[in-house]
């Protein structure tokens, strides 16, 4: 989708639960953020007893963030506006397209299918996970897009693929998110709803953060899509 060169690999923390792992996640983190923030993630979604998994947790490059005063951070691509509609940062977010396209590239390569794996991710991480799972030409197993917005909505009619028109997204935003508007995840919604996704909208009392009932839904919706449950 990038007129740009393949990017550089990126830098990934991987954890397996056991060995030749055949389903996995692939999670996002946010800006300021790196890999290592949500390890969590591993025993919140797994059980005793599960089927390997790989969880993949990429670090976004370093780059200057305009909103955070040109401050160096790991970012997927750079902060212009607090309208974060305003002014995006078109080439970077297709660059960061490109290097988790390869992530999803490198999975399916090492065993495991593009639709056996989840990705997902927080904030900007979130708005990446879905930017690129429905420009996705792989199916996939699920989306997840948490406390996060659109990129690039004027594209998105014609750049999205068929290959994730039926692949269940769980979409989740606190109603008090001081960081990115509510109004944001509802615009969202309504974008994707009104393409025909299946959109499962979740909401919760917090600001910019993952709560406990937000965890328990977001491993009830992993362990369904993986159907790890019924592997039991």
């Amino acid at each position: 989708m990038s007129d740009c060169a393949s990017p550089a690999p990126l830098e990934t923390v991987e954890l397996q639960t056991g060995p030749q792992p055949q389903a996995g996640v692939v999670w996002l983190h946010g800006v300021g953020a790196d890999g290592h923030h949500f390890e969590y993630l591993v025993d919140q979604f797994t059980r005793r007893g599960d089927p390997p998994l790989r969880f993949v947790f990429p670090h976004a490059p370093v780059r200057a963030v305009t909103l955070c005063g040109g401050e160096r951070m790991r970012a997927w691509y750079d902060l212009r506006n607090v309208d974060r509609q305003i002014d995006q940062d078109e080439t970077a977010i297709r660059a960061s397209f490109d290097a988790i396209s390869a992530l999803i590239e490198r999975e399916r390569q090492r065993g495991v299918r593009s639709d056996r794996l989840v990705l997902g991710g927080f904030s900007q991480g979130g708005a990446m996970a879905l930017f690129t799972g429905t420009r996705c030409a792989q199916p996939l197993a699920g989306l997840i897009a948490v406390s996060c917005y659109r990129l690039l909505a004027s594209s998105f009619a014609r750049e999205r693929q068929a290959a994730n028109r039926n692949t269940p997204i769980f979409l989740a935003h606190g109603s008090a998110d001081p960081v990115v508007p509510p109004s944001a995840a509802q615009d969202t919604r309504r974008q994707l709803e009104s393409a025909g996704y299946r959109v499962e909208w979740h909401g919760y009392p917090v600001g910019h953060e993952l709560c406990a009932p937000e965890l328990a839904d977001l491993t009830s919706f992993v362990r369904r899509v993986l159907s790890l449950d019924s592997a039991l």
